[in-house]
């Protein structure tokens, strides 16, 4: 960003995952970031009343960007996917990291929702170059451009948003439960079936339930590489995007609300579930849950992606900036797959005439 010069070679500083400080490229000093702004607090993004059901969620956010932090960030339009990159105007990269179509710069970011947390880069692109080559390395059959040095040179760092959704939860359930008890005598076998109904109630508080709400980042994708740690988030602050990408948000808490419900209620079903033991068999009859004084905060997750196409075919990699849990999807090279067949049924061949020789030698 420009505000962000290094005072002693006037170098434009990044932010450095490793010393989580500012560090100057060329002469490698290193600063604190309070020494370049002040941490703006985090906000709370809105509120639900007590006792509603999950579908009554009341979310509003207001805090906006203030025009000094502002200064030096930039909007980039990816022209193929319609993808908006905010970034720092000493960003390099002129490729979209969701479809590596060229992005365009389209001005000065105003207008937008200011983030209230942030969880910094841990890991480096070193160590995102590392995982990908290792895990391309790791299988025979993937096409040698995936191999690729300078392709694999492409992976980005850009900081995803997530709304983080609070909440406490009382749930009551009630499942049918079945136990059964087998012998035998002299003549016949057994089997007698007890049923049971079973009743389960109690409260369980939720903190910062993360929901993708971002469109061009699959939420399969992002479920992947999860969890992230979101007690080391942060208050936002701009200088964490000193040398990084961050997605705009395009999809509202409200929009969200849905996937927040659903992971929820999966995760107290769940729990409530695992307390019912000593049965053969149990299934749920009916479900309660409810959400008291739900809080839902905006922020943005670190994540390494490179996203790139082999023919007509989009594969994406991805790696917690955070923890450096790597998944992704790779393509077979049919060629080398086919000649993969060709020696192993070759050496079956072999295998199978020289046991038909040996047979043939022992029966002589």
């Amino acid at each position: 960003m420009s505000e962000y010069k290094c005072p002693s070679c006037g170098g434009n500083l990044a932010f450095d995952s490793a010393s989580q400080k500012l560090k100057c490229p060329f002469c490698d000093s290193v600063y604190e970031l309070d020494q370049f702004e002040t941490a703006a607090p985090g906000q709370m993004a809105g509120t639900m009343q007590q006792g509603q059901e999950t579908n009554n969620w009341n979310i509003q956010s207001e805090t906006q960007w203030q025009q000094e932090e502002e200064e030096g960030l930039r909007v980039c339009l990816c022209k193929n996917c319609s993808g908006e990159i905010v970034c720092d105007e000493t960003t390099a990269s002129s490729s979209c990291p969701y479809c590596g179509s060229p992005i365009v710069i389209e001005g000065m970011l105003s207008g937008m929702l200011k983030p209230d947390f942030i969880i910094p880069f841990k890991l480096d692109k070193k160590a995102a170059k590392e995982a990908l080559k290792k895990h391309v390395d790791s299988k025979a059959l993937v096409p040698a451009v995936f191999k690729n040095e300078n392709h694999i040179n492409e992976i980005k760092g850009i900081y995803v948003p997530f709304w983080l959704f609070d909440a406490y939860v009382s749930a009551s359930i009630i499942y049918s439960g079945e136990r059964t008890r087998t012998w035998s005598d002299s003549k016949y076998k057994y089997t007698e079936h007890n049923y049971y109904n079973i009743f389960r109630a109690g409260g369980a508080m939720f903190d910062q339930v993360p929901v993708n709400c971002s469109t061009k980042m699959a939420n399969d994708l992002m479920e992947s590489i999860e969890p992230f740690n979101c007690k080391e988030a942060v208050p936002f602050r701009p200088a964490y995007l000193a040398g990084y990408m961050a997605d705009k948000f395009d999809s509202t808490a409200d929009a969200c609300i849905q996937d927040a419900n659903a992971r929820i209620r999966r995760s107290t079903e769940d729990a409530f579930e695992q307390t019912v033991k000593g049965f053969t068999s149990v299934m749920p009859q009916s479900s309660q849950v409810n959400i008291e004084n739900g809080i839902a905060r905006y922020a943005l997750l670190p994540v390494w992606i490179l996203n790139t196409k082999w023919k007509g075919n989009t594969y994406t990699f991805a790696m917690n900036g955070q923890t450096g849990k790597f998944v992704g999807d790779l393509p077979v090279d049919q060629g080398a797959y086919k000649k993969k067949i060709l020696i192993l049924t070759a050496v079956f061949g072999v295998i199978a005439t020289a046991l038909m020789v040996l047979a043939d030698f022992m029966f002589l």
